[in-house]
């Protein structure tokens, strides 16, 4: 890994594993749109987040979905990788880019001792965009002061993939053995 100058690492499934059930914070921001007496829309999570701005209920969709990651920061069990960031912490520049809300991944890179290993943290609520916008990995590239040619973007998702094809990182799997 240290033939990069960065690694940015995406968090849930890569260096913990949050503690939450995806399911029910599906069911609860569906709730949210009953509750606003509005029609459901099909789909994910993170269709029902897309569709949140269109319908008004974007705060409550969003304030929903990180309840749910900050507690499930709170008991997150560490990953293999983790132990990777902390021992790289003095060699190169780390970052943690991820699709969950950054105060969750603050709570849980803090639970497990490495929020001092990382030198910055952009959330999905960190920018304007979510992965698989490149934007919040170049934020993330940008504040630990690499280039995209220069970094490697560890994941666990396609997602996570196609956002480092587009913002021009390397990309590499976490192995989940």
């Amino acid at each position: 890994m240290t033939e990069y100058e960065a690694i940015v690492y995406d968090l849930d499934g890569t260096l913990v594993d949050l503690a939450v059930d995806w399911g029910r914070v599906t069911a609860d921001v569906r709730a949210v749109y009953e509750d606003a007496g509005l029609e459901r829309p099909g789909g994910d999570l993170w269709e029902l987040l897309g569709a949140a701005d269109d319908a008004g209920v974007r705060s409550a969709v969003e304030s929903t979905i990180a309840a749910h990651e900050r507690e499930g920061a709170r008991s997150a069990p560490r990953l293999p990788r983790a132990d990777e960031l902390r021992d790289l912490e003095a060699t190169v520049p780390v970052g943690v880019c991820s699709l969950n809300c950054e105060r969750a991944c603050r709570i849980a890179l803090e639970e497990h001792g490495l929020l001092e290993s990382v030198d910055a943290v952009v959330g999905r609520d960190t920018v304007a965009t979510r992965k698989p916008h490149p934007e919040p990995l170049l934020e993330t590239v940008r504040g630990i002061g690499a280039s995209p040619d220069g970094t490697v973007f560890v994941g666990d998702s396609e997602r996570d993939e196609v956002t480092a094809r587009r913002a021009g990182t390397a990309f590499e799997y976490v192995d989940r053995q």
